[in-house]
């Protein structure tokens, strides 16, 4: 009896062993998921625009993390598809190519006009209220933005308007999904470098929706985002292609 009870006293011990060896690896992977979160903010603001190269060096010392924290961090912004790895050359902020971006938009209006749908089930609910709130707020900001010719945070302030409309899903696995479909986005609108003439044409646009959301509209609005996502495509990847095609 006593020997047995030895021998599970050695496998708990054994056990927690094993565990704290598993504690650095999980502090590791929280600091790489804030550095990622860190790189992440900084690719969508164009602080890294596309084809730019990232230094290990600089960018670990700036941050005071390890080669190996930073690398995990680049392993899974390349995940997300924001960076590449190239043999021997190293890291760098993708290139989205115009088959992406049109794979880009597909997946929008998949998710955002499935969620603007889905409202026509619950308008009245909490979570719907507060996510038509975010929307309109998104719309003010980006009307703002216009007033004040603040184009940066007018592009901003679309992709906030489009992140809420996916947040009247209620889901945090598909707000995620948008957040890097988003960001990839914002890879296209770095390389062509022109906020004003790809986001003011639709805020009026974004105020039809918002307004048919908060009339309780559900059908009209996904009908209204149905084409503002086809024209929005159809301008910008017609755009980007001219512009790849001349590079």
């Amino acid at each position: 009896m006593a020997g047995g009870v030895a021998k599970n006293d050695q496998r708990r011990l054994a056990e927690v062993s094993g565990l704290a060896r598993d504690r650095a690896l999980l502090g590791r992977s929280s600091t790489a998921e804030r550095v990622a979160d860190i790189l992440r903010d900084r690719i969508t603001e164009g602080y890294f625009p596309p084809g730019v190269r990232l230094s290990e060096e600089g960018i670990g010392g700036a941050l005071g993390v390890s080669r190996n924290t930073l690398r995990e961090a680049f392993r899974l912004l390349t995940h997300e598809r924001l960076l590449v790895h190239r043999l021997n050359r190293g890291v760098f902020v993708r290139l989205v190519t115009v088959a992406d971006l049109d794979d880009i938009y597909r997946v929008r209006t998949l998710v955002e006009c499935a969620a603007v749908r889905g409202l026509g089930a619950s308008p009245h609910d909490a979570g719907a209220t507060e996510a038509i709130a975010a929307i309109e707020a998104a719309v003010r900001a980006g009307e703002t933005a216009s007033h004040d010719r603040a184009w940066q945070d007018l592009s901003t302030a679309n992709i906030r308007f489009h992140q809420a409309i996916v947040a009247l899903a209620g889901s945090p696995r598909t707000d995620e999904l948008m957040r890097g479909v988003l960001a990839e986005l914002r890879l296209v609108f770095h390389v062509m470098d022109d906020p004003r003439r790809f986001h003011a044409p639709y805020l009026t646009r974004n105020r039809q929706i918002v307004e048919a959301l908060q009339a309780g509209d559900a059908a009209e609005a996904e009908r209204l985002l149905v084409s503002y996502l086809e024209d929005s495509r159809s301008q910008l990847s017609g755009a980007y292609a001219q512009h790849i095609a001349e590079q």
